[in-house]
């Protein structure tokens, strides 16, 4: 007999095309039995029935399931590679250039690489796609606010020059807002976009099983143009890269091979 949890995750596929399979079990269901005591349910099924009747439950519920940890230019060392080598070798001249940053929480990557084009590449013509599967964290994304601990590693002249500080807080400025596309998209259901040139998908892909991993990597590679390139987490290393017609261009940068 199928216990409480496996139900719930099939009622919550067919309702909301979530696939918790798709997850580590033990942790995600670690955390959804927290938030589901948390609210005063008793199981899963009475805790279904409330998300599917209550807009805020569910919202909740998208939020938990979701790792929303960013901040700018996380892994500064990285972005100066991106900066000093991928980019250059991406680009050429009078070519559109297209980044995807999957999953991209409350925004802090989308506007790192719109700063950085804007800053170090002016006259490339940059179209930038941020997706997320929570629709509240992409209003946060919009807005582009942010605390100072968001900005700890962003260089004080970027933040002076891109930014407006009012009420302790940071606000992204227009023109960097302006370069980028929110949309919500679901890595393991909806359809990818195409000929993306770069693709920055960074501390997510550790919390889904390895046949959940396998597909998005397989399905990043068919985005990809031929030599596009793919940047993962610091804990994300691919260990066959060439399974997914990827090689290795240096550490936590992939680049499709034709």
């Amino acid at each position: 007999m199928r216990d409480d949890y496996q139900l719930f995750i099939e009622k919550v596929y067919a309702k909301f095309r979530i696939d918790l399979k798709q997850y580590k079990e033990a942790q995600m269901k670690r955390r959804l039995t927290s938030l589901r005591d948390k609210r005063g349910y008793q199981d899963f099924m009475s805790y279904f029935d409330a998300i599917h009747q209550d807009k805020g439950l569910l919202n909740e519920f998208i939020d938990r399931i979701t790792i929303n940890v960013s901040e700018f230019y996380r892994n500064p060392k990285r972005w100066e590679v991106l900066r000093d080598t991928v980019i250059p070798t991406l680009q050429t001249n009078n070519k559109s250039f297209f980044v995807w940053s999957a999953a991209c929480s409350t925004g802090e990557e989308p506007y790192s690489i719109a700063i950085l084009l804007k800053e170090f590449f002016p006259n490339v013509n940059a179209k930038i796609l941020a997706t997320d599967i929570d629709e509240k964290v992409l209003e946060r994304a919009k807005q582009g606010v942010y605390a100072e601990q968001a900005l700890k590693e962003l260089p004080e002249e970027l933040k002076k020059k891109y930014f407006t500080y009012r009420d302790n807080t940071y606000e992204v400025d227009p023109s960097i807002k302006r370069q980028i596309t929110f949309k919500k998209h679901n890595l393991l259901e909806d359809d990818y976009p195409e000929q993306v040139d770069l693709i920055i998908c960074r501390n997510v892909l550790i919390y889904f099983t390895d046949t959940a991993k396998d597909k998005i990597y397989h399905n990043f590679s068919e985005s990809l143009t031929t030599n596009g390139v793919l940047f993962v987490g610091s804990t994300e290393q691919i260990f066959s890269p060439n399974k997914y017609n990827l090689q290795l261009l240096d550490t936590f940068f992939y680049q499709k091979l034709n």
